[in-house]
């Protein structure tokens, strides 16, 4: 009985038998459940062992219950439910890559676009059907056209017709396969706004810049320095050459065509040049500056000078550009009428001049002028400045034409003076504006953040600072004999007069000025060059100095133009000194 229950359960369904629930119609992935029921294909033989089967067991039941469950006991479950748990699994495992499968296809849009794709398809076999259908109804309305029976005359009517429909059908055609492409161009479409990404500050990169600016600019520094040596008849014989070639070209009208020349010469040579020909030519030598190589390894302070570095000359060079910019707008504005006026007439004499002589002469006039101008009157001003100063009017134009910044001082000056004037005061001293200072020989003002110079460190009028430093170095003074933070480091200015070394404290606090310090220089007894700390500005430079009044010697660090304060100091010490010394020749 039992071997016959084994053959019974052994001989199911075999693997290929199954059904596949992705066939199955009335299922899919995600609607795998439990009571989806497999229905084996039974044959008859099965059938009849089967039914044997039932006998045997009804034959054993009847025989004794207890047998019949105990072999029962004794057998371990049927594989049924491990078949269905691995189908199961199965299923999840399909369903989990079809997910996946998913995914990938929505990132790369594969399948968008073949639909996509399949869609244009239909589409262009649609037009093609319609042109088609429209094509065979044109040729059938054709004929319907004439309701009569053809005769000779309509039927040649017919033909020209044709010939006409044809020969503007292929003009046309020919008209759009030639010119088609250049109407196309001409539709208007929004315009493309594209960003460009600003690159974070980097000290590498500034300076980068600033060379790649310097050599690109470094072309028309040639050429301007070659004019100005043509000018300058720095070359005699080069300048004598170019000054008659010129002016004969100029008496003859040909001045233009001489440029245009020239023009062309100068593409061809840089032709060349790029080619590999060696070929240099310039009146004045030119002058190769070392390259610097990239530094890689920098350390903070140089980074931090180098940047600052680079920072004064780009707010150099803007200055310069918005003095000549703001020069050109007071020019036309009226801001000095007496020099506006010599423009203002020079445009009407040239405006009448224009109207009442014929171009060619009037070409002839401007290109000799020019000639003369350039070689000879602009050699003669260079080489006497009074005669330029007096007779160039150009020159005098831009030299008297003042920029924004110089109306906006010499506004403040006339306001205060106003004030002072008003308030009854007649000195000259106190005439001047608020802290500053008059220098009487020049009529210059002296001045310092906390008011008038002399005022400030109690000085006499006639102290002032010197030329080199009429703005003052910017330092730290680092009192290692003071032992309080604020008193050890304070942030200032130093300025050097003509017997006296003055720090001014930039603090803010009620008091500062106890915080200046005033050093004479014959009591100096040491002036060193000091290097502080490397991360400071200036790479730390600074200057020691020392008096009898200190036990330490005072530092003043951080200085951006050491050796240049360093020299002026050290230089009126010294004159200073041997003045003493001249004075009393027993000390």
């Amino acid at each position: 009985m039992l071997r016959r229950l084994d053959r019974i359960r052994f001989r199911g369904q075999r693997r290929d038998e199954f059904l596949d629930p992705a066939e199955s119609p009335n299922t899919s992935d995600t609607e795998c459940s439990d009571d989806v029921v497999i229905k084996p294909r039974a044959s008859p033989r099965e059938v009849e062992e089967l039914r044997e089967a039932e006998g045997e067991l009804q034959i054993d039941a009847q025989a004794g219950p207890g047998s019949f469950s105990a072999g029962l006991q004794e057998e371990p479950k049927t594989d049924l439910n491990e078949v269905k748990g691995l189908l199961e699994i199965a299923l999840l495992e399909k369903h989990y890559l079809q997910e996946e499968l998913d995914k990938l296809r929505d990132e790369t849009h594969i399948y968008s676009l073949k639909q996509e794709l399949e869609k244009e398809r239909c589409r262009r076999i649609e037009l093609e059907q319609k042109v088609n259908d429209a094509i065979k109804s044109g040729l059938e309305d054709s004929p319907s056209q004439t309701p009569k029976p053809p005769s000779p005359q309509p039927s040649v009517s017919s033909n020209t017709e044709k010939q006409k429909e044809t020969l503007s059908n292929s003009f046309l055609k020919w008209i759009y396969d030639r010119f088609g492409g250049y109407i196309e161009d001409f539709r208007f479409q929004p315009e493309e706004v594209t960003v460009e990404t600003e690159e974070p500050l980097s000290a590498r990169r500034l300076t980068e810049n600033m060379r790649r600016l310097k050599r690109g600019f470094r072309p028309v520094t040639n050429f301007m320095r070659n004019l100005s040596a043509l000018s300058s008849w720095y070359s005699v014989y080069t300048s004598a050459i170019a000054f008659i070639v010129y002016m004969y070209a100029a008496w003859h009208g040909w001045a233009i065509p001489m440029f245009l020349f020239l023009a062309i010469l100068r593409l061809s040579l840089n032709y060349l040049i790029s080619r590999g020909w060696r070929i240099q030519w310039s009146i004045v030598p030119e002058v190769s500056e070392p390259l610097e190589p990239p530094k890689e390894d920098l350390t903070v302070s140089e980074k931090f000078q180098l940047v600052l570095d680079v920072a004064q000359r780009a707010q150099n060079l803007f200055g310069k550009m918005a003095n000549i910019l703001e020069k050109i707008k007071n020019l036309f504005m009226w801001v000095k009428p007496e020099l506006t006026q010599k423009l203002y007439v020079g445009l009407w004499v040239a405006f009448i001049s224009s109207c009442l002589l014929p171009y060619q002469l009037l070409g002839f006039f401007m290109g000799v002028y020019a000639g003369i101008k350039f070689f000879i009157i602009d050699f003669i001003f260079k080489s006497c400045p009074k005669l330029r100063q007096r007779f160039d009017t150009p020159y005098i134009i831009w030299t008297n034409l003042p920029t924004d910044l110089q109306l906006k001082e010499r506004s403040n000056t006339t306001l205060s003076r106003r004030v002072t004037t008003a308030g009854g005061r007649g000195s000259v001293s106190t005439a001047a504006p608020l802290g500053s200072s008059r220098d009487e020989d020049g009529g210059r003002y002296y001045t310092t953040k906390r008011g008038a110079f002399h005022e400030v460190f109690n000085l006499p009028e006639t102290e002032r600072p010197l030329p080199v430093c009429e703005n003052g170095w910017r330092c730290c003074l680092i009192n290692r004999d003071r032992k309080t933070p604020t008193d050890y480091i304070r942030n200032g200015v130093l300025y050097v007069t003509e017997n006296y070394l003055c720090f001014e404290s930039s603090s803010s606090r009620s008091g500062s000025s106890k915080r200046n310090k005033v050093i004479k220089l014959t009591e100096i007894t040491e002036i060193l060059k000091y290097k502080v700390l490397s991360v400071l500005p200036g790479s730390g430079m600074g200057i020691s100095i020392a008096t009898p009044t200190t036990v330490k010697p005072m530092v003043f660090g951080a200085m951006m133009h050491r050796d240049e304060a360093f020299d002026a100091i050290f230089s009126q010490h010294t004159k200073m000194v041997e003045k003493a010394r001249a004075r009393n020749p027993e000390t």
